[in-house]
């Protein structure tokens, strides 16, 4: 009989851009996954294409390496705080976690939280500090302000003892000492060298391999007892339907057995296992029996879901509630009611947004719908602005129309009636000439400054803020810092209420009519207005074509023609020459727009409007 494998779970986790997905290349490009002349992307693991675009892990995701006689289950989990909700669910299916630290940056507000998480489970995590061949590499500080963190979260005595290693992800590198990458040139003829994680200059991540087998003990053989699997992540196939992720904790599973699902509030149902798979690599293997200890995948059960236990037949027994932070933003999805309506998408009704959002509902956790009192309107909410904006973008590129409202912190109310909102502790790196006025227009949307500290002519600041202040602020960030400066956030805690904050100073210019844009209207226009759109667009009534440089709104015809008189003829005037207009991104026209304002978002466009498409309408509701 074949000899089971020792099975090791575990998790990469890590702040933004830290390197988490550049090191899963690294496992699975030494651990033999792919062909010697297999073409293989950077960043294999992000295979969505906004995660692509972006450069940024959102989903949690699954792959297995071999090393001897070990398979080494390894999840790469988001970095985004909006996406937290993935780290979360993930801690119970994993033997360690590898806290990767940038050797420049050290711990940032998303490490925090995910530490505490893998420190509430008990794990002792190898520390992996990051791109130490940089320039601005601080590494030992950056260890001493790990430690530290540690000590913020009461670690105990076990897990303030965690191994140290050292590596360049990017070059698929890990050492035990920085000295020995010292005399390494990572430059050839002045250019960085290409990503290379199959290793370099003789060194690979064997080191880590070696520390990962050294540092946990392979799951405990449980097969012989009762069967009991929690699910701790959901998927979808087209073809065989929902899926449920998660480990063994002890039993066997086979495919096609009848068994019982326990829920977390003490119900049960039953059901049979259509699909078992598990890890090879990147891709799911179908197999007859999966033993404990390894992460699987199994369909077949329509109603699973997150925190359910899969249990022998008849004998239901839950491993408890997975707990997920609640969502602090929320927005109204609804209806695109737009003149341009159902011109771009082929989904534009209230049910295919209502179907779209209890599919998303299915896999995406961290997000709730309610219903609103308009049958068009969904209340959504989520973990913060790019958690929502990622949904929307997913819906507009299948082929949604909609229309969105600006973000809204959701508020809470203590035991004594008092107003709660969301505060979230805010890290700022920027060159010291932009800190006064970082810190001044922090300051007036009620944050609060907790530490500074300068290092090369770079200010590193740290704030608790109101969510409400920080809307809107990420596009005058970067305005304000020449786009130098890096802005991290992360939920902090609910705090009693702020009072008022202020708004965007600016009003917009409206269309007042109908039609198409015209380079004569425009250029008139453009004296006092940000123009959003160029000549030749087609503009409705109540669409906002530009942000004015007053503080009120401004009715404005964009599509006003020079009209032929004697002394001139009418027709295009070859003189006028136009500023290049200012195309918003989604999360920054959800910034933007204001509380009588909304997003149309289409497969093709994203525009701005007022809510009230009349001036007369306008004008009434103002009264």
């Amino acid at each position: 009989m074949k000899e089971k494998q020792k099975i090791i779970n575990i998790a990469v986790i890590a702040h933004v851009d830290a390197g988490k997905s550049t090191l899963v290349d690294a496992f699975l490009n030494q651990s033999g996954v792919f062909r010697q002349n297999e073409e293989v992307v950077d960043c294999v693991m992000d295979s969505d294409d906004i995660e692509r675009e972006r450069g940024i892990t959102i989903y949690s995701k699954n792959c297995s390496v071999t090393h001897n006689e070990y398979k080494i289950n390894i999840v790469d989990t988001p970095g985004h705080a909006d996406f937290s909700s993935e780290v979360e669910r993930i801690m119970r299916t994993v033997d360690t976690v590898i806290l990767l630290v940038d050797s420049s940056e050290g711990p940032m507000p998303q490490t925090r939280f995910v530490l505490k998480k893998a420190l509430d489970q008990g794990m002792v995590p190898i520390l992996l500090i990051n791109k130490i061949d940089k320039k601005e590499a601080r590494i030992d500080e950056v260890v001493d302000l790990v430690y530290e963190l540690f000590m913020d979260l009461d670690a105990n005595d076990a897990q303030l003892d965690f191994p140290i290693l050292y590596g360049v992800a990017r070059q698929g590198i890990v050492v035990s000492d920085p000295v020995d990458i010292e005399n390494i040139d990572f430059f050839k003829d002045g250019k960085r060298a290409p990503h290379t994680p199959q290793g370099y200059e003789g060194l690979s991540i064997e080191p880590l391999f070696k520390t990962i087998i050294n540092h946990c003990k392979p799951y405990p053989d449980r097969d012989k007892e009762e069967l009991s699997l929690q699910i701790s992540t959901l998927g979808y196939d087209d073809y065989i339907g929902r899926l449920g992720i998660g480990r063994i904790t002890s039993g066997s599973l086979r495919t096609g057995e009848q068994v019982s699902i326990a829920k977390a509030d003490g119900s049960s149902n039953n059901g049979k296992i259509s699909n078992l798979f598990t890890y090879a690599g990147l891709k799911r293997i179908a197999q007859e029996e999966a033993f404990s200890g390894d992460m699987v995948v199994v369909s077949g059960i329509d109603d699973i879901s997150i925190g359910d236990t899969i249990c022998p037949f008849g004998k239901p027994v839950s491993q408890g509630e997975i707990i997920i932070e609640e969502p602090t933003l929320s927005m109204n999805f609804m209806v695109n009611t737009s003149p341009f309506a159902g011109e771009d998408g082929k989904l534009v009704t209230s049910r295919h947004i209502r179907e779209r959002l209890a599919k998303e509902l299915e896999v995406n956790v961290g997000l709730r719908v309610e219903d609103t009192e308009s049958p068009d309107v969904f209340k959504v909410s989520g973990r913060g602005e790019l958690h929502l904006s990622i949904l929307i973008e997913n819906m507009r590129r299948e082929g949604y129309e909609l229309a969105v409202s600006r973000p809204e912190v959701i508020i809470k109310k203590d035991e004594n009636g008092r107003k709660l909102e969301p505060i979230e502790k805010v890290v700022i790196s920027c060159p010291s000439d932009y800190s006064g006025t970082v810190i001044g227009k922090l300051n007036t949307r009620k944050a609060v400054m907790t530490s500074m500290t300068e290092n090369a002519g770079y200010v590193r600041m740290e704030f608790v803020a109101p969510t409400r202040g920080l809307i809107g602020y990420s596009s005058e960030f970067i305005n304000d810092t020449r786009g130098e400066g890096t802005m991290e956030r992360r939920f902090f805690s609910f705090e009693e209420y702020k009072g008022a904050m202020p708004t965007r100073n600016n009003g917009v210019a409206i269309s007042m009519e109908d039609g198409t844009s015209t380079g004569y209207a425009l250029d008139n226009i453009s004296q006092r207005v940000q123009l959003f759109i160029g000549a030749g667009e087609r503009v409705y009534e109540g669409m906002i074509v530009g942000m004015n440089s007053r503080g009120e709104d401004m009715e404005v015809n964009p599509c006003k023609s020079k009209k032929a008189t004697n002394m001139r003829a009418a027709g295009n005037d070859d003189a006028i020459k136009l500023s290049p207009p200012k195309i918003m991104s989604l999360e920054e026209a959800l910034e933007f727009i204001e509380a009588d304002e909304l997003v149309e978002v289409t497969p093709k466009n994203i525009r701005l409007r007022k809510k009230l498409l009349k001036e007369i309408e306008r004008r009434r509701a103002g009264r």
